[in-house]
């Protein structure tokens, strides 16, 4: 049916809307291929607890996981546009769980059923915010790293990885349960703690917390644990490596405790700077025209410390500044084991980890906004209170960690394309040159086509093949 026209100079632009199946969010085959090879939806509802009605489900519970973590993954953030997607040909076909051609018609020729819905979607993050169920979650998180990992090695675990603990400010708008103006970041925030694999670029566990609380609040148990689950099933021996917001006597007596070995930055302070000032002087000789960096070390007992640690002060200097800068790092490696520039080249990793911490805010966006309204009736009877802010902040846990799977699979995808095609990608990248590709999708008899044009469906045959190596991790070949 012609809708309209457009003169130009040379030429009419004319609109004319056709019964096609089209899709521009092509690039969800690639991440069900991958989620499939790893097995993430299936094994991860498989141990999931789901309290529905066996009568009344509509949408099974792999399904409706494997939208919650696709549609981010794709560069969806809301809700909403589950009810935008939800009939779009190629989503359709890469998240439901009916086979061929059924899962776009019934046997009897007309539309089969859509996705999920917002709410829908909304009350899979209710049942998934239970206690055990955002520990099934947080569990699968490292896993989905470790089956990655193991894909590429051959099945087995990494040798050595260091493990970057952060905090994450995460803005919300209107006034959450739980949301709480930091001064520090001056915003209604959340302020969840972040466990990363920098070296990796995986993203191994996060906790919700407060938007008041300070950086390293629960941070001990928080480390113990993901030091415990990656040396499980991810790795044989795992480092820590912190920013200045963490080392406290409480986290790093536990770490030494448990033999786990760390590395960390300490923030400035007057005794510090009086401690630095003699070693604060440049090497005689003409200085270069590049920056360049030297290191002290010592053995100092803060005042806090119940025993004297190991301290690394690293001093820099940048031929445009007429001051030298310093900071100093505290580790419970020893001389032999890690010396000092070893223990600077590992201690600047974090970069990498704030880029990670980068990529998941800008590319994948988590939505906090969970704000149950009170009802106190229902057909006329009252009800229980179930609108507290705990059930609120479990919910935006709960979607929290997946936005982290979603940011998982999405780089899973990201680094077998960085091989495939021989250079770098960030997941925004991925999203909009690999994942938002238009196609037409067409049925013949038992047969789907998706057909895209010549130059991209080049690529994503080179794509594909290789998405096959990911299976390796579940022994799939």
């Amino acid at each position: 049916m012609k809708e309209s026209h457009v003169s130009g100079r040379h030429s009419i632009v004319q609109f004319e809307g056709r019964p096609e199946r089209l899709s521009c969010e092509t690039g969800a085959l690639l991440l069900r291929e991958a989620d499939e090879r790893l097995g993430l939806s299936r094994d991860l509802a498989r141990v999931v607890e789901d309290k529905r009605d066996p009568s009344r489900v509509v949408h099974s519970m792999e399904e409706l996981l494997r939208t919650a973590i696709m549609l981010p993954a794709l560069g969806w953030r809301d809700q909403d546009d589950a009810d935008f997607l939800r009939w779009d040909a190629a989503v359709r076909l890469a998240i439901s769980d009916r086979r061929g051609i059924s899962a776009l018609l019934n046997s009897d020729k007309t539309e089969a059923k859509g996705l999920g819905s917002q709410p829908t979607l909304c009350r899979l993050h209710e049942g998934l915010s239970s206690d055990r169920n955002r520990s099934v979650l947080r569990e699968f998180l490292m896993e989905s790293a470790a089956r990655r990992l193991k894909a590429g090695n051959g099945g087995h675990r990494q040798r050595y990885v260091t493990i970057d603990i952060d905090s994450l400010p995460i803005e919300v708008d209107g006034s959450q349960p739980g949301a709480e103006y930091n001064g520090h970041y001056d915003a209604e925030i959340f302020h969840p703690l972040i466990a990363t694999a920098a070296e990796l670029g995986d993203i191994l566990d996060v906790k919700l917390r407060p938007g008041s609380v300070h950086t390293a609040e629960g941070g001990l148990e928080f480390i113990l644990n993901v030091v415990r689950t990656a040396e499980k099933s991810l790795c044989q021996v795992a480092a820590v490596r912190m920013d200045a917001g963490f080392p406290d006597e409480e986290t790093l007596q536990g770490l030494e405790s448990q033999g786990v070995p760390y590395v960390a930055r300490i923030k400035n302070n007057a005794v510090f700077d009086a401690m630095a000032e003699p070693y604060l002087t440049r090497p005689r000789g003409r200085p270069p025209t590049e920056g360049r960096t030297w290191t002290c070390e010592m053995s100092y007992q803060v005042q806090s410390w119940s025993r004297a640690r190991r301290l690394v002060l690293i001093i820099t200097e940048n031929p445009r500044e007429l001051f030298l800068n310093h900071f100093w790092l505290v580790t419970s490696w020893t001389k032999d084991e890690k010396h000092a520039e070893e223990l600077l080249s590992c201690y600047r990793q974090r970069g990498t980890a704030e880029g990670v911490f980068g990529e998941l805010m800008d590319s994948i966006e988590p939505a906090l906004s969970s704000n149950r309204r009170p009802k106190s009736h229902y057909s006329g009877q009252t009800m229980a209170d179930r609108s507290g802010k705990n059930l609120s902040f479990a919910v935006n846990e709960a979607r929290l960690i997946l936005a982290a799977l979603a940011f998982n699979l999405a780089h899973a995808v990201r680094c077998v394309a960085e091989k495939a095609f021989q250079k770098g990608l960030t997941i925004k990248g991925l999203q909009e040159k690999i994942f938002k590709v238009a196609a037409r999708v067409t049925l013949h008899a038992r047969r789907i086509n998706i057909i895209l044009a010549s130059d991209v469906c080049e690529r994503w045959l080179t794509l594909w093949s290789k998405i096959n190596c990911l299976g390796f991790a579940n022994g799939r070949a």
